[in-house]
């Protein structure tokens, strides 16, 4: 089984799904993640960077002890269950996950994970820890690591090494709370088995049995459900969570109230079968239904068993919302990148000659003393090449990568510059401009250029959205205890966009402007999000539309 969400790594960037099982190499994944897994799998580790020698190898060599030397005292604080253990078994064990993280992130080697993981899932089920505890165990290298890494890292490689260290992490913590919750079900068995021995004894193992296996259920995160006669009868806590409700307003109710009707006809023929005939499909997805969410996509798998002395259907289910959205994005930058090189190689072929066209038609102007209409024929023609010349340009920065040249700036300043670039255009609208500038935010590390470019294209976005006399308001403040983040304000009171067409404002050539490219937002999403940070979208009351950009604050 495969778990989909994992409190533990909320710290982690990304979240990589992996097979069940633990065998000597990386499980291979499920299509349609072919193609992206095998990118992360391929991608060089130990490569050199040119601002610092040091590569990701030698790093992790020269600071082995300190690593497990860390890991050892940050174990002895992290749980109950780890303090009890002797000093010698958590070196060993620290010594053991760190070389075998090493053998990952420097040759690309699972082998050794793989067989710590194998071991490390009986001796921790046996010592009685929570899977909790061992995946926050295994969490602990990265901010042990990250800031050895920082320190002898230039920018590029440290995020890069630190991409790394998360999928590693995430298979890691996936694979073992799999072959974890294996173990656990290799348990449950045992314990069912031993139930069915003699009357005398069956009344006290059955006690013992019950609490072991409650423990066990209650701290797996998949949902775990007991289906009698169309009817809930035992619930787990994560399947309540799954679903919204409490556990007193799961049990006793028919499964149907959890699947949505779309699923539904396929999920009732599926629980037919396995009562009536034995048959059980190995995994299945459907949507079920979230008190408040409505439909989310989910992974199955029931089995029939006697609960009860009655027949009844037993079953893991696991939400797999991130997976789908991961699979969703991968088919989004696959197509993406078909567009950019295609995006390019256009804007290459079309840009010379039309350089050329204009060079002549501005030699026609200069020289050729046009008068009347025929000028009036060779202007237009001009300002529509600079135009397309626009529009190419706009090609080119979605086709090209965001490369960053960081320096201190006044959020101020960039503001105004891009106000003075379009004082022509809101000057034709006499539309009026506010500006609020918070102090804290005046000094910041970005890259000058690029979030000025992004201003400028939201800003000429809200001018030709805008009607004469409209409003224009921008803002700039710091957020969080530490003011680690900046946000930037750009309003407007003009129409706005409606619900539906929403969801699709920053996806490539769209546009509602018959005369809009549909890359400008684009653009000004891959500049933000090259500073690591994110675009927010969404109406301004009473009417009108609003962006705001989150930037980590640098400086």
């Amino acid at each position: 089984m495969r778990l989909s969400h994992n409190p533990i790594l909320n710290g982690l960037n990304q979240k990589i799904h992996f097979n069940a099982g633990v065998s000597q190499r990386a499980p291979e994944p499920h299509p349609p993640l072919f193609f992206l897994s095998l990118w992360f799998l391929t991608m060089p580790f130990g490569k050199q960077y040119n601002l610092k020698s040091m590569n990701l190898a030698q790093i992790l060599q020269r600071n082995s002890e300190r690593i497990a030397k860390e890991w050892v005292e940050r174990l002895r604080i992290l749980t109950d269950s780890y303090a009890a253990r002797p000093a010698s078994e958590l070196v060993a064990t620290t010594s053991r996950v760190r070389d075998a993280n090493y053998a990952v992130l420097v040759n690309n080697d699972y082998a050794p994970i793989n067989h710590v993981i194998e071991g490390f899932s009986h001796m921790r089920s046996e010592d009685g820890f929570l899977l909790s505890d061992v995946q926050k165990a295994f969490a602990l290298y990265k901010p042990i690591v990250s800031p050895i890494l920082f320190e002898e890292m230039d920018h590029a490689a440290y995020l890069d090494a630190l991409e790394n260290i998360d999928r590693c992490l995430n298979y890691t913590i996936h694979a073992f709370s799999d072959s974890y919750q294996s173990v656990t079900e290799k348990k449950l068995r045992h314990y069912a088995q031993n139930l069915e021995g003699e009357v005398k004894k069956r009344t006290k193992e059955l006690v013992e049995s019950e609490a072991k296996y409650r423990v066990l259920v209650e701290d797996i995160s998949d949902g775990y459900f007991v289906n009698q006669d169309g009817i809930i009868v035992f619930a787990n806590r994560a399947f309540c969570e799954m679903h919204g409700y409490s556990r007193e307003e799961v049990l006793g109710r028919p499964y149907t109230d959890f699947v949505m009707p779309a699923s539904l006809p396929e999920v009732e023929r599926l629980y037919r079968d396995r009562i009536t005939k034995g048959e059980s499909k190995e995994q299945y997805t459907y949507l079920r239904r979230h008190k408040e969410r409505g439909g989310l996509p989910t992974e199955n798998k029931a089995k029939l068993i006697i609960y009860q002395g009655k027949k009844a259907s037993a079953g893991i289910c696991r939400d797999i919302t991130e997976r789908m959205e991961m699979e969703r994005r991968v088919r989004e930058a696959e197509g993406l990148a078909r567009i950019g090189q295609l995006t390019t190689s256009l804007a290459h072929e079309i840009r010379n000659p039309l350089s050329s066209v204009k060079m002549n038609i501005q030699i026609f102007l200069d020289k050729l003393g046009l008068s009347g209409n025929d000028k009036r024929r060779m202007e237009i023609v001009d300002r529509e090449i600079t135009r397309l010349e626009k529009i190419l340009e706009e090609m080119l920065d979605f086709a090209r990568p965001v490369i960053l040249n960081f320096s201190v700036v006044t959020l101020k300043d960039i503001i105004d510059e891009c106000l003075e670039i379009l004082d022509v255009q809101i000057a034709e609208k006499r539309i009026s401009v506010r500006k609020r500038f918070t102090k804290s935010s005046s000094h910041v590390l970005l890259d000058r250029e690029k979030i000025q470019q992004a201003v400028i294209n939201l800003l000429l976005n809200s001018i030709e959205a805008l009607p004469e006399n409209g409003e224009i308001t921008i803002a700039t403040w710091v957020q969080g205890k530490a003011e680690e983040w900046i946000r930037i304000e750009v309003s407007d009171n003009g129409p706005g966009v409606s619900k539906e067409e929403l969801p699709y404002i920053f996806d490539p050539f769209f546009s509602k402007k018959s005369n809009g490219t549909g890359l400008g937002l684009v653009n000004v999403k891959k500049i933000v999000q090259a500073h690591g940070g994110s675009v927010e979208a969404g109406p301004r009351k009473p009417k009108g539309m609003k962006f705001v950009l989150k930037i980590p604050q640098k400086g």
